[in-house]
């Protein structure tokens, strides 16, 4: 585990701190720390892993984002108990009808308020660590897209990386509380053009490289600007679906 940080003395300080909490975060998630249990210390950690007291730091402050470990002044840091993720508001689009994306509209109109804020928050107290994360979720919705590969995942999961960002648990619970099955997809209908489909993957792309790049830059006010046009893009469309619907069943 150690060797691989090792290898690369030239890996910025960024990716060697994501790569050693992912080590982390293994190990936790396979039982080598169970819950209660404390972290080696930092000193222990530089040592192992042949990183500065800087990588450890920020490595443990994604754990702690990501509520898995705590810190306790002169004890150490510890093993949280995982808690269950609440169960997520259940919307499937399999078959569209008015209801539904009335609910999703209200839905988006509540994330909104929500994650403009998440996103100005984010740009003003992320990690070099979670900044990181952000890029790598980004790329992540980007590969799936240009893959014509399904999105959801990649793309609630760029969210909650933002949700992190910005050091209060309670935006992640939020979306947790919610769940994926809001983010919006591509084809709303199933019968979109390529032309249109591509349209779409080109746009999210940039919507979403607006975001990251605002909150790279610390701009919490563009991050905030970012994210209220992203989520307001995905309210028109759904609102353009529900007009439809509404003339089709007339």
């Amino acid at each position: 585990m150690s060797e691989e940080l090792k290898a690369d003395p030239v890996t910025s300080p960024k990716t060697r701190a994501t790569k050693l909490s992912e080590k982390l975060r293994q190990a936790i998630a396979e039982g080598q720390f169970p819950p209660g249990s404390r972290l080696p210390s930092e000193a222990q950690l530089t040592l192992a892993h042949g990183v500065s007291r800087t990588v450890v730091r920020e490595a443990i402050a994604a754990l702690r984002s990501d509520r898995l470990v705590e810190a306790r002044q002169g004890a150490g840091v510890f093993v949280l108990q995982a808690t269950p993720a609440p169960a997520p508001f259940n919307l499937s689009l399999g078959h569209v009808d008015l209801a539904r994306v009335s609910s999703m509209i209200e839905l988006l109109e509540l994330r909104t308020a929500v994650e403009v804020e998440s996103a100005g928050m984010a740009a003003l107290r992320r990690s070099p660590a979670q900044e990181e994360v952000i890029f790598e979720r980004h790329y992540a919705v980007r590969s799936c897209l240009e893959a014509h590969q399904p999105t959801s995942e990649a793309d609630f999961a760029l969210h909650l990386a933002i949700a992190d960002a910005t050091n209060n648990p309670r935006f992640r619970e939020f979306l947790m509380m919610i769940g994926k099955n809001v983010i919006p997809r591509a084809a709303l209908r199933g019968d979109e053009t390529e032309e249109e489909q591509l349209e779409y993957i080109n746009l999210l792309v940039e919507e979403h490289q607006a975001i990251v790049s605002a909150i790279s830059e610390g701009n919490e006010e563009e991050a905030r600007d970012a994210m209220r046009r992203h989520l307001r893009g995905s309210q028109l469309r759904y609102r353009n679906l529900l007009r439809a619907l509404r003339q089709d069943v007339r």
